[in-house]
């Protein structure tokens, strides 16, 4: 026998679509479901930062032009106390390198003045305007700062706050952003790199708690299920939550209680037809015996025996028939019927002698016509009504307090296409809790000691004819049962 698998906390796995994958180690890593958590975490946390870079980026950088425009502002009130508002060059010089600019201007009044001068630019600047900046271009402002080239000049348009004008410009190189820009995307990067890790390792604890390590449970569970229905390791113990896994987990259990029982049923069926074939082979022994014993009797003078005969002979000969059928197949597996045009009367008064129908007890108050027919394999219709009798029967002598006789009507319609024969009796009715499993084997009987057979048999041979058998009507006065059977086409 080959060993059980045994399971592993999260190194190996059983792969469910190929046998030769149930030695196969599987790592969870990278592949598991914590891991590929895990990694998503870090990946979306990322690409949620990343997506904040260009604005941070941008605030930045309108935030540091904005501060040499305020220090050139402050710089350019020096010629309004000088003497004669003149300053020096080398004053001029120091101002301007103190505010980090090389131009200074201001408009008043619809005049643009110098108020600080430096040398030349090489190349004409590129124009950044405070007062009113787009969102694009403010995003892609950054960028094309870093991007754009060295040894450029920026020239900027922004509103006075420390004086009357209409506008300040300052013409500054881009060297100097361009160097804190960098500086200050590291720190981001770190910056994000460090809350993807911590909110990736929380939510990936989190995830792991309330979801991995309980849909584990549940895998393993399902595994050694699989494995060996009957060890007790493969129950799911269930943890009470209120969410989908606590939903996941109790039908877990509740399939699995479902399988156990129906493998326990299919086991005792197993051992029941194993008993059965033995027992039938021996039946099979006694009732040639006593086919024997029947042909010495066929030879007596005595008429009542000669009278008896054949109903005997016709007895045993489908008893033989049915042990034969177990033997061969295991099962009792019907075969297809012979249809053919059956006198409904005889066959009613046969199957009422086997069911042990009497004028003293149960009696049947037939409806049914002599010329009556059905289309019908005579055995099986026999077999059908037999057993639809004795169960009516046995309902009515297992009434308690009974008062009334016992009474059985059977009566026959045609509606053109198909011959309904309605078996009525007034016992007790049918049981509501066996309403559902009426018709099922072993689980429909409604009385103790009772195998579920009877009805389950009928219903199945009238499904052979193309017909089925039904429950019309059942109360407190009694039930009735309609066996439809399909009208051969008339030629």
């Amino acid at each position: 026998m080959a060993d059980e698998p045994t399971p592993k906390d999260e190194l190996t796995a059983s792969s469910p679509s190929t046998p030769e994958g149930r030695d196969r180690p599987r790592f969870y890593w990278p592949g598991g479901l914590s891991a590929r958590l895990l990694t998503l975490t870090i990946l979306f946390v990322t690409l949620g930062a990343a997506l904040a870079l260009p604005p941070a980026m941008a605030a930045f950088e309108r935030q540091w032009l904005l501060d040499r425009v305020r220090a050139a502002e402050l710089a350019s009130l020096a010629p309004d106390v000088a003497p004669d508002r003149v300053v020096t060059e080398q004053l001029s010089a120091q101002l301007l390198r103190g505010a980090g600019v090389e131009w200074v201007a201001i408009q008043t009044d619809g005049m643009r003045r110098l108020v600080l001068r430096g040398p030349t630019p090489p190349r004409t600047p590129y124009l950044v305007d405070l007062r009113s900046q787009a969102v694009m271009p403010w995003l892609a402002a950054p960028f094309r700062t870093l991007f754009g080239g060295q040894d450029r000049r920026v020239r900027v348009v922004a509103a006075p706050s420390l004086r009357e004008a209409e506008f300040i410009e300052i013409v500054a190189p881009d060297a100097g952003l361009k160097a804190a820009l960098l500086i200050y995307l590291g720190r981001l990067v770190l910056v994000i790199a460090f809350v993807a890790a911590v909110a990736g390792v929380l939510v990936y604890l989190s995830l792991n708690l309330f979801l991995v390590r309980p849909m584990q449970r549940i895998t393993h569970a399902m595994e050694r299920f699989r494995a060996n229905p009957d060890d007790p390791a493969a129950r799911v113990d269930l943890s009470g939550r209120q969410d989908e896994i606590g939903r996941a987990e109790a039908e877990l259990e509740r399939m699995q209680a479902d399988l156990r029982a129906a493998l326990s049923s299919r086991a005792r069926l197993a051992a029941l037809g194993e008993a059965v074939a033995k027992i039938n082979h021996d039946l099979r022994n006694m009732l040639t015996s006593a086919q024997i014993a029947s042909e010495r009797l066929s030879q007596l003078d005595d008429p009542k025996v000669r009278q008896a005969m054949p109903r005997l002979e016709r007895a045993l000969d489908r008893a033989v028939k049915l042990a034969t059928d177990v033997l061969t197949y295991g099962k009792t597996e019907e075969q297809a019927p012979l249809v053919r045009s059956v006198k409904l009367a005889p066959a009613l008064a046969d199957a009422a002698e086997e069911a042990r129908l009497s004028p003293d007890g149960v009696r049947l108050v037939s409806k049914i016509g002599r010329a009556d027919k059905v289309d019908a394999d005579p055995e099986q219709l026999h077999r059908m009504l037999a057993n639809l009798l004795r169960n009516a029967r046995q309902a009515i002598e297992a009434q308690d307090k009974r008062a009334a006789p016992g009474r059985i009507e059977v009566s026959l319609t045609h509606d053109g296409q198909a011959s309904t024969i309605r078996i009525a009796d007034n016992g007790p009715g049918v049981p509501e809790r066996s309403l559902p499993r009426l018709f099922q084997p072993f689980a429909g009987s409604t009385r103790q000691g009772g195998a579920g057979l009877g009805l389950a048999i009928a219903r199945e041979l009238a499904a052979g004819h193309g017909g089925d058998l039904t429950l019309a009507e059942t109360g407190p006065e009694g039930a009735a049962f309609e066996l439809r059977l399909p009208d051969a086409p008339r030629t």
